[in-house]
């Protein structure tokens, strides 16, 4: 080979090394500007409104329970029999209030009581701040959330909530 030849190969292998580094990079880049997300399946929503509806009927309440995946929007809709006609809403409205801030409605609740610094936080839109809504948590992502309406007072329906998801907890990757 002469001097021309091989610093043409050199030259050559050199802009292959540099076109897959910008390749490589590339690729990389393109991975963080992507994320994937998890989200609750209909089979383990539907699990868990069932757990959560017989919790409350074995206690005598008539309820709604409403499941949500991670992005607040309906998956499962179960109303009893003679559940309110506004306890549909209000489940939704709880499991979509604990997933938008985060935090159980019980404590959601007491966080935002008239005089506290975050009570104006109640009257955004579909924010229900009873208890009774939680957030579904796996491998540590929010999943879904639930809510439950119906009951006499928050606290029997936020023990629903717990029973619906500790139903699905083992299928959960904690």
């Amino acid at each position: 080979m002469n001097t021309t030849t091989t610093h043409g190969v050199r030259t050559w292998v050199a802009g292959a090394a540099i076109a897959a580094a910008a390749l490589l990079g590339h690729s990389a880049m393109a991975q963080q500007a992507t994320l994937a997300l998890r989200s609750i399946t209909p089979d383990a929503a539907l699990k868990a409104a069932r757990a959560a509806l017989a919790s409350c009927q074995k206690s005598g309440y008539q309820v709604a329970v409403a499941v949500t995946d991670r992005g607040g929007q309906p998956i499962v809709m179960l109303r009893d029999r003679f559940a309110g006609p506004h306890t549909p809403n209000t489940a939704q409205g709880k499991a979509w209030t604990a997933l938008t801030f985060k935090i159980d409605t019980l404590a959601f609740a007491q966080l935002t009581q008239a005089g506290q610094p975050m009570s104006g936080i109640r009257e955004l839109p579909g924010v229900v701040a009873i208890g009774g809504g939680r957030m579904i948590e796996s491998a540590g992502s929010i999943v879904g959330a639930i809510g439950v309406s119906g009951a006499p007072g928050g606290e029997a329906d936020d023990a629903c909530v717990k029973a619906g998801i500790a139903a699905i907890a083992d299928e959960l990757e904690l």
